[in-house]
């Protein structure tokens, strides 16, 4: 019913190859930007500054041409240092590791302000009273702060969430045979341009689907307790 001329297997193995980018990429830029929230909370100017660099070049350039350095660039600079320090060996990155990289490195960009905002937002004097009670400053961020700051930023990681699904199509530029560069092969094959990239884009809207029905138990389920419902109203009392 949908073999789209024959190129229906076609769409549907470049979907697979989309939905395998988000793990990885998400994983990456999670840790990058609880790395860059501390890092830029910290009193450290070298940390800091660390954290401000980064934020501010990766959100400066458009991810396209992040993804272009990772692939292009990056593999020469590194085998330039090599070549430096004597060494022979050559480093290689393939599209889909070129992928994950860019993309982690774009949404860990953004997650840092996210993650900065949460850690802002809590109360002082509970890390205070983790500290008094005796606790070490990675059992307090443990028990205290992370869970606290996972609720705050899910709605912000959300929406990053559903931008970098979108920017997983930006790989196509490095020859990686996901969704969108499989409906340009396929577009190409058949001269029928709308009919594949109609295709793409329901499949886009379909996967960003799902990822909001996700985000929104996964806020339900942060809030739990709380007596608040996910975005910060609190719910409504018995009459």
């Amino acid at each position: 019913m949908f073999d789209f001329k024959g190129y229906g297997g076609l769409l549907i193995e470049g979907a697979l190859i989309t939905l395998a980018l988000i793990p990885p990429s998400l994983a990456l830029g999670l840790l990058l930007g609880m790395a860059g929230a501390l890092a830029k909370s910290s009193r450290s100017r070298v940390l800091r500054g660390i954290g401000q660099a980064y934020t501010t070049i990766i959100r400066g350039i458009p991810e396209l041409l992040v993804v272009l350095f990772v692939f292009f660039a990056l593999p020469v600079l590194v085998n330039n240092l090599l070549a430096m320090t004597g060494s022979e060996a050559q480093v290689t990155i393939g599209p889909f590791v070129a992928g994950v990289t860019a993309l982690g490195l774009a949404y860990g960009a953004y997650a840092t302000e996210v993650f900065r905002g949460a850690l802002g937002a809590l109360p002082k004097g509970q890390i205070e009273a983790a500290r008094a009670l005796g606790m070490s400053p990675a059992l307090a961020f443990r028990r205290i702060v992370l869970p606290q700051v996972w609720r705050l930023a899910l709605p912000g990681l959300g929406n990053l969430l559903l931008v970098m699904m979108k920017d997983t199509s930006l790989v196509s530029v490095v020859a990686l045979d996901e969704l969108m560069r499989k409906a340009h092969v396929a577009a190409g094959a058949t001269r029928e341009p709308f009919t594949f990239f109609f295709a793409a884009a329901l499949i886009y809207l379909f996967f960003t689907l799902i990822a909001e029905i996700g985000i929104a138990r996964l806020e339900y389920w942060a809030a739990r307790g709380t007596g608040r419902r996910p975005g910060g109203v609190p719910k409504a009392g018995r009459a």
